[in-house]
């Protein structure tokens, strides 16, 4: 997502690069490109002109800071109207801290409804949260059959009715549920359809009078473009919702519907969806999203995973075995399912700065590389995982062929070990990490 954007728009800052002050002829020019840049990301034309023209006004007005370089006064006056325009400030869900909150999740059918219930519950649990799931879809076995599993998979309660209850029914014996099973948020998965029709929103607004709800999230598939600021439109007139969630936010659309929905809808984006894993849900902030746009990464979500996902304790561990200088091929697999908690290592990448647009693209990265140097690992003996100058010859054919891979693949894996423990060994030489860091920054000695 964003990706051909990023790149369009790194391109018109660089022709401003080298000039000694912004002027009407080069501001139109860079303006250009990112008005187009917009349009090609599918963003509202009407969305992408009034940015343009906010961004004409301030550049050439009295509003840029002294002392930076006129791509930098353009990039910070975009990096604005950016987050302006995602809308300004992040808005979290609303839900009483005490009592039974209520949760609506709409759509129509495919834009990732029923997982979005179960990456919620799944966050919700990580807040000290108790959710049931509820299966109002009463059209679609498949539905119930699918949250049912989500929700074995999270490891929450279910409340489901296969006996032809109506919707606002079922939602009504769930928030009963949810209280006789000491649950504090009820969370309410409704039916889709291909597309919105008066049947759906009667069901909706009769639900939600059966049950008041705190929060109507509307799920919207990313990939589908204007198309999911149209559909926003319609909910909006004629049932209303509090959020929108934007699901697929890793894949390759152009990402016209994240630009454009809060400036057309005036709901703000709530969450969104980063991945196909449970975990893969992540609050929306204007700010570091309009920073990932423009090339400018995202540390400070990266720091936030690593905290949530990463086991700190193991991490520590890990840190003082490599400071004391007893790093063995099990402590490089630990290290290994370390970063795949992480989630894809091209998706960490991209929030680092200096990594969007086409940065990536010249760089293999293959996170199928993981599941092979696991695979050679474990079929090592724990003498050879521990001692790596056994292996000899035949018991890197044996290593090999116990994975399912090659003995070049074997040696490179031994090289690459061999490499870490090199540069382990410089390090602790040069007095440990701080030392060493503190010398590669040109600190000079104490």
């Amino acid at each position: 997502m964003f990706q051909d954007l990023t790149r369009r728009l790194e391109g018109a800052m660089r022709k401003l690069a080298g000039q000694p002050q912004l002027t009407e002829d080069n501001i139109k020019e860079a303006l250009r490109e990112i008005r187009l840049a917009l349009l090609e990301a599918d963003v509202h034309y009407q969305v992408a002109k009034d940015l343009v023209a906010r961004v004409r006004e301030q550049a050439l007005g009295q509003q840029v800071l002294q002392g930076l370089q006129p791509a930098q006064q353009v990039v910070k006056i975009v990096h604005e109207e950016l987050k302006r325009l995602l809308g300004g400030e992040t808005a979290s869900l609303q839900l009483p801290a005490k009592g039974m909150a209520t949760v609506m999740v709409l759509g129509l059918q495919g834009s990732g409804k029923t997982t979005f219930c179960g990456k919620l519950a799944r966050q919700l649990q990580k807040e000290g949260r108790r959710p049931l799931l509820v299966a109002a879809d009463i059209y679609r076995p498949a539905a119930i059959d699918q949250l049912e599993t989500i929700a074995g998979q999270v490891g929450v309660p279910v409340f489901s009715d296969r006996v032809k209850r109506s919707a606002p029914q079922i939602v009504k014996l769930g928030q009963r549920k949810a209280r006789d099973n000491d649950c504090d948020v009820l969370i309410v998965d409704t039916a889709g359809r291909l597309h919105i029709d008066q049947t759906l929103l009667q069901e909706l607004n009769d639900i939600d009078k059966m049950v008041p709800m705190d929060e109507k999230l509307l799920v919207l598939d990313a990939m589908t473009g204007q198309e999911a600021v149209h559909i926003a439109e319609q909910f909006a007139a004629q049932v209303g919702y509090d959020g929108v969630v934007l699901t697929k936010l890793d894949g390759d659309a152009r990402g016209g519907a994240a630009l454009s929905v809060k400036e057309i809808t005036g709901k703000p984006i709530k969450l969104v969806g980063v991945g196909e894993r449970l975990d893969d849900l992540e609050v929306f902030h204007p700010d570091r999203m309009a920073s990932r746009i423009l090339g400018m990464g995202d540390v400070l979500t990266l720091i936030e995973q690593a905290e949530s996902k990463l086991d700190l304790d193991e991490a520590q561990l890990l840190a003082d075995r490599f400071a004391q200088g007893e790093f063995s091929l099990e402590d490089f697999q630990r290290q290994i399912k370390q970063v795949k908690r992480m989630g894809s290592f091209k998706g960490v990448l991209k929030l680092l700065p200096g990594m969007g647009g086409g940065a990536l693209d010249d760089i293999d990265v293959d996170d199928e590389q993981f599941s092979r140097v696991e695979a050679i690992i474990n079929s090592m003996t724990r003498q050879e995982r521990r001692k790596p100058d056994l292996i000899n010859g035949s018991r890197r054919k044996r290593i090999a062929r116990g994975s399912g891979t090659n003995i070049s693949q074997v040696n490179k894996l031994l090289k690459q070990y061999r490499d870490m423990r090199r540069m382990m060994k410089q390090i602790n030489a040069a007095g440990g990490l701080q030392e060493f860091g503190r010398r590669v920054l040109g600190a000079g000695p104490r």
